[in-house]
């Protein structure tokens, strides 16, 4: 395992996402998808969903990984702290590749906010129609 400190790191939250690092150690490892999914217990789709971020592990699970892949669960989730070493590639990134990457991550962030606020409204829609459905009145009464 390889301390990463740099602001400017492979694997940084600001170039990386959760499921980059996980693909990343999990290849690193030498292990598939589904060897993985395997010795974890949960399905192909679960591992899938976590490197595509679309879904993240419980803290049970986490740990688990962490321990797997012989990286630090603070590195997974932020990308600091024992981790990959960089890639090896046969060049290195520009400036205007890491910016992108990291206008990338943001938007990311935000989408999964948007997400998160649409999921709200969906449950307080859900919870006004069924109030209604019910016969309940502005005022709480039927």
């Amino acid at each position: 395992m390889a301390e990463n400190s740099g602001t400017g790191a492979w694997f940084s939250a600001q170039v990386a996402t959760f499921g980059d690092r996980l693909a990343g150690a999990r290849e690193a490892a030498g292990l598939s998808q589904a060897d993985l999914a395997k010795r974890l217990g949960v399905r192909l789709t679960t591992v899938q969903a976590w490197e595509e971020d679309a879904a993240e592990p419980r803290a049970n699970r986490l740990q688990m990984l962490a321990g797997m892949l012989s990286v630090s669960i603070r590195w997974l989730l932020t990308g600091e702290g024992d981790g990959l070493e960089a890639p090896a590639a046969p060049g290195t990134l520009d400036e205007q590749a890491l910016e992108a990457l990291a206008d990338l991550a943001r938007m990311r962030a935000q989408m999964l906010a948007l997400a998160q606020d649409m999921a709200q409204m969906e449950h307080r829609l859900h919870h006004l129609m069924r109030r209604e459905t019910e016969g309940w009145d502005d005022g709480g009464n039927r």
